[in-house]
């Protein structure tokens, strides 16, 4: 009942509320990437949804347009060479996300869940598929973004979204959503082309 009605209704009217204050900001980012580099604003990539459905994910483009497709930052050589001026700036703060507010109007995905996969991520997918985690929406954040983030390794972010996925309700999306401000406003477990690369003991998030 909450993901199928109450989760809906407040992705689309927050996503919608987000585009109007956004739009200024998003104009300037528009701007400040097509200043930067050349190629398009916006970078379309397929992702997996829930049930392992496939869709489109919007996010603004933060990388040369010669770069290697379909291949995760962590497992390009040296993943900075590739990132552009602005793009460092726009990952380090999250801003390369916003478009996925269109996405989340859409219904492609949520604003809570766990974070799309690429559709060539078959380590992260098959783990997810354990605990149950790709029946659910994905998110623009979720609990493993909030405990680690790009640190973290398949293992264990895919343990951290089947809590998600175990758990998921209001009180749950509240937590993730005021835990991905306070990591936002830190630049929380950003590592380019370092996923999987912190071992840290997550079992307290595991447990809560």
């Amino acid at each position: 009942m909450y993901v199928k009605y109450f989760k809906r209704l407040i992705d689309i009217v927050l996503s919608l509320i987000a585009l109007i204050l956004l739009s200024p900001l998003l104009l300037l980012l528009v701007l400040a990437i097509k200043l930067d580099s050349p190629g398009p604003v916006l970078f379309k990539q397929k992702r997996v949804g829930i049930h392992k459905s496939h869709f489109n994910i919007l996010k603004f483009r933060t990388m040369r347009i010669d770069t290697p497709k379909d291949t995760p930052t962590h497992l390009l050589d040296n993943p900075d060479q590739w990132i552009t001026k602005v793009g460092k700036f726009l990952r380090k703060t999250s801003l390369d996300e916003l478009p996925q507010i269109i996405n989340i109007l859409k219904g492609d995905m949520s604003i809570i869940g766990p974070r799309p996969a690429l559709w060539n991520q078959y380590d992260l997918i098959k783990e997810r598929d354990k605990y149950k985690a790709n029946d659910v929406p994905v998110g623009l954040t979720g609990w493993a973004q909030i405990n680690g983030r790009d640190e973290l390794e398949i293992d264990v972010k895919a343990k951290l979204d089947g809590k998600y996925a175990e758990k998921i309700g209001f009180i749950m999306d509240v937590r993730c959503f005021f835990g991905t401000i306070f990591s936002v406003l830190g630049s929380d477990g950003v590592v380019e082309g370092g996923t999987g690369k912190k071992k840290a003991d997550k079992e307290e998030s595991l447990k809560q």
